[in-house]
Formats: C-alpha cells, structure tokens, sequence
C-alpha cells in the first residue's frame, strides 16, 4: 500500500555522514516536531536527479524555509557514502538533509520503491516530494516516470506551501 496525505510516516532508519563517520538517524529524528520538505531520487548523480531534480531544491531553499519549512531532505537508494558525496560535489552540505537509504527500506515502507533493475540499478526508490508535519503527510507528489521531476519539483512544491 503507497502512503497517503494524512498517514504517519513509517519508522525507518537512515545513514547519515557526520564528522565521527557514518550515524544512524530515524524517522522520529528527522520529522518529528518539525515541518519538513522531503524529496527521493531513484539515484544520487543519475542525469535528472543530479542535474535538475537537487539543483531546483537548493535554488529554491530560502523561498521553501521562508514557509515556515524547518528543514528539507533528500532521500535515495544509495549507500552513506555516496549520499555524503552528492551533497559535497552539489553544494548541498549543510543546506539539505542527505539521508541514505542503503537498502531501500524507507522506500519500500512507504510503498514507493520501484524495479530499476532493467537498468541495472535494482530496487530504487519512486521521484517524489511531500510536506510532512511532526511525522504526517501534509502532501505528496509521485512522478509517474524516474526520468520526470515536474510534479516533485521544488517550484511544484512551493506553490503547496
């Protein structure tokens, strides 16, 4: 079943890269409490992940926080360490949360993981964005194609706030 505006996000476990090396970092740690922008990529330095679907959320990071938006995140199916090279080689350190999804569990409890295996890439996640409020979907918009990053855009969301 995919998650649904209103439902609570399930707990899962990210990696995050801190000054001590890879940490752990849950659902609770990231959302509750706060409002948050999250985003997923089927794959950190893929063409439209890397060159428009990031890109468009650091462009447009002051105008989401000025929302009210206490934090925005990225999340993928990628281990720690790329996920912690994505955001050095994109600028991203610091102004977006990178939470790795190494093993697609977050993607999968949401029911939003896809088969990228026809192109070698195996169990990715879908290319979507959503407003999430002390841990509750607020909105949510599924790309109905990896290639596309329209509905799940920065500028997309935005105009949501």
């Amino acid at each position: 079943m995919t998650i649904a505006v209103g439902d609570s996000l399930p707990q899962a476990t990210f990696r995050v890269m801190t000054a001590d090396g890879p940490a752990a970092k849950t659902t609770d740690d990231v959302f509750k409490g706060r409002k948050v922008v999250l985003f997923a990529v089927p794959g950190a330095f893929t063409p439209t992940c890397h060159k428009n679907h990031l890109p468009g959320f650091l462009m447009n990071a002051d105008a989401i926080k000025a929302k009210g938006v206490d934090a925005i995140a990225v999340t993928g199916v990628n281990d720690v360490f790329v996920m912690d090279a994505w955001a050095k080689s994109t600028g991203g350190q610091g102004r977006i949360e990178f939470l790795a999804d190494g093993n697609g569990d977050f993607a999968k409890a949401l029911g939003l993981s896809m088969d990228g295996s026809g192109f070698g890439l195996g169990t990715r996640s879908k290319r979507y964005s959503m407003l999430v409020e002390d841990g509750v979907v607020k909105s949510l918009n599924i790309e109905d194609a990896p290639g596309k990053a329209d509905l799940s855009g920065a500028a997309a969301l935005l105009k949501q706030l």
